[in-house]
């Protein structure tokens, strides 16, 4: 029996259901997807979310998304192993706000290798969502990731330069190639079919299919030695420690499994941690941890059959085993689903005894332990703000905790392109919303005090003629004021807001040199200890108003460089200025180009290359 308070619209649309496998997706008014969910019978899957029984205890994510449903469609497929393949593809797409998703992992750093390219980089990398870019990882340490590609680096000489072509703006090859640590792709001395070879054996090492490069290098070394080239069998024999190192650091457990991921789980509340243990190669490798929300009222079977579809929707290999907690009921359906992507057999199964059950109890138990982490990890980043604040009024003798504070600095050089920043923080964290920045009208000369005078009277004049307005960074009030400088700076801005009528606002000043804090009210500065959490606040602020600054200040300058300088040459218009813009990247590299770079500019001839060059030299001697 449908709700009696169900959406008229819905209870017409039930009746459309048919008795079949496949998707349903549910929309809100906007047509924006809420959730997207699978079924071996859409027309019971979706009516069960209607009957007259309210939800039970633990759902009320999915009451939430009740209210919310306005439509709904469906897909019917022919197996509910096709229907686990589009519910996949449809979470990726449309990332619903109701199904279960990993936490955002920009902050765990992976090892990328940019397969789109003619001669790919193995890099570093925070953003694993590139396409065309194969992700290894996540890895919990930073640290880890540079000594891998360190030692990477050793053993394949594989580029190390940065953009999307090797080389540099010189053409010649860089100390990397001297010292064995790189190919040289910039100077074509190595085929882009020869370097994709070394790169795929990267590649498969990093899968963790390591199986006989040893013996192939130690081959090689033996072979140089036999010819004489001891130089190369130097090189080869390095490479061959490095490899070793690297695979010694890999591996832990030997469990006699060629290819293996072990999967744990721990729930609790709207959250829950999934832990991957990766084995390669018969060794214990790699752990992997992520985390969980939007998990409330579903069974840990649906949690962690939405989880695997998320984890191996971007992986670069499968494992030719999976095994899943005790209780996980949909070994079949995740088998024939994992297989269809591999092109392979991949066998999902529970652990009930010997070496593959202890490893199950430890995924299990190393998700408990990284849940109650991340829980006072948590805590204790939720209370940081809050004790700074407390400790800064303490320190500052205000009477009250500051809820707003803005910060003020001022960017120029030699009062040129002169513009002044203001930073916001609300409740000790960074509101971003609320920065402003502001262009010094007729500053002349290099005068921070008058800037910033200018700067306070026009942004408190701002406060009263957007009084009641939509524009809350001028209308809202300061609890504290903070200037990036000295004595000075204080003083320029006290007095400015005497003039306008401002008295009572605290005004206090941070020094870089010595992260001093001066105050109208003291004669000596303030020197706060170096781990006191007030002193931490008054930085993170101090530097946003600086950075925010500089680069306004920045953009301005390279504005007025590229109309000035460029316009002003023969043959040059808005493509070849573009050209010459990119190619260089900052004034002050061009500026510094010889006359052979200029020439080298794509899209630019080499004689107006030359003419080029001819006026830069000619408007740096008049300077």
């Amino acid at each position: 029996m449908v709700n009696d308070e169900t959406n008229p619209n819905i209870r017409r649309l039930l009746d459309t259901l048919p008795d079949e496998p496949g998707i349903y997706v549910f929309r809100d008014g906007e047509r924006r997807v809420l959730y997207v969910g699978k079924a071996k019978s859409l027309r019971k899957r979706v009516m069960s979310y209607f009957r007259n029984a309210g939800p039970g205890e633990g759902n009320a994510r999915i009451a939430r998304m009740l209210k919310r449903i306005h439509d709904f469609d469906f897909v019917v497929t022919s197996t509910e192993t096709e229907a686990l393949l589009l519910e996949s593809n449809f979470i990726k797409h449309h990332r619903p706000a109701y199904n279960i998703v990993l936490r955002d992992d920009k902050s765990y750093p992976y090892i990328a290798v940019t397969l789109n390219e003619e001669f790919p980089r193995v890099m570093l990398t925070r953003r694993p969502h590139r396409s065309g870019v194969s992700y290894f990882g996540p890895f919990t340490r930073a640290g880890m990731v540079r000594d891998t590609l360190d030692l990477l680096g050793k053993v394949f000489p594989y580029r190390k330069c940065r953009g999307v072509k090797p080389g540099r703006h010189s053409g010649t090859p860089c100390l990397n190639y001297h010292i064995g640590r790189c190919l040289a792709p910039c100077d074509g001395r190595v085929s882009a079919e020869e370097y994709r070879r070394m790169i795929n054996r990267v590649v498969a090492l990093l899968s963790g299919r390591s199986e006989g490069l040893s013996r192939e290098l130690g081959q090689q070394m033996e072979d140089a030695a036999q010819r004489q080239e001891y130089e190369q069998a130097a090189i080869l024999r390095n490479r061959l420690k490095a490899l070793e190192h690297l695979l010694e650091r890999q591996k832990a457990v030997a469990i006699g499994a060629d290819s293996l991921d072990v999967v744990g789980l721990y729930r609790q509340g709207d959250s829950a941690n999934v832990q991957v243990l990766q084995v390669r190669d018969g060794s214990l490798s790699d752990r992997q941890s992520f985390f969980l929300k939007n998990v409330a009222g579903e069974s840990e079977t649906v949690i962690l059959q939405q989880f695997i579809l998320q984890y191996y929707n971007e992986a670069v290999g499968y494992p030719a085993d999976l095994v899943m907690p005790p209780g996980f009921e949909k070994n079949q359906l995740l088998s024939e689903y994992l297989s269809e992507r591999k092109g392979s057999h991949v066998e999902v199964k529970t652990a009930l005894r010997g070496k593959r059950r202890e490893l199950s109890d430890m995924a299990a138990e190393n998700a408990r332990l990284a849940f109650r982490q991340d829980q006072l990890r948590e805590e204790d980043r939720k209370g940081r703000p809050s004790r700074a604040l407390a400790e800064l009024r303490k320190e500052l003798d205000l009477g009250f905790v500051p809820s707003r504070i803005e910060c003020y600095d001022i960017s120029n050089i030699g009062g040129d392109q002169a513009v002044g920043s203001m930073a916001v923080f609300e409740g000790g964290l960074p509101k971003p919303a609320h920065y402003r920045r502001f262009f010094i009208q007729e500053s002349g000369e290099a005068d921070d005090f008058a800037m910033l005078s200018q700067v306070l009277a026009r942004r408190f004049s701002r406060r009263r003629l957007d009084a009641g307005s939509d524009d809350p960074s001028f209308s809202s009030i300061p609890d504290l004021i903070v200037v990036d400088g000295g004595a000075g700076q204080v003083s320029a801005v006290t007095g400015a807001l005497e003039a306008i009528g401002e008295r009572k606002l605290p005004v206090i000043g941070i020094a870089k040199r010595f992260e001093e804090v001066y105050m109208p009210s003291r004669p000596e500065p303030l020197r706060l200890p170096a781990d006191s959490r007030a002193l931490g606040l008054l930085k993170q602020i101090r530097d946003e108003a600086h950075r925010f600054a500089v680069s306004y200040h920045r953009r301005r300058r390279d504005r007025v460089f590229a109309s000035s300088i460029l316009d002003g040459i023969p043959g040059i218009g808005p493509a070849r200025k573009k050209a010459i813009l990119e190619h260089f990247g900052s004034p002050e590299r061009f500026m510094s180009a010889s006359r052979d770079e200029l020439e080298a500019v794509p899209g630019l001839p080499a004689k107006v290359g030359r003419e080029v060059y001819a006026y830069v030299h000619r408007f740096s001697q008049t300077i």
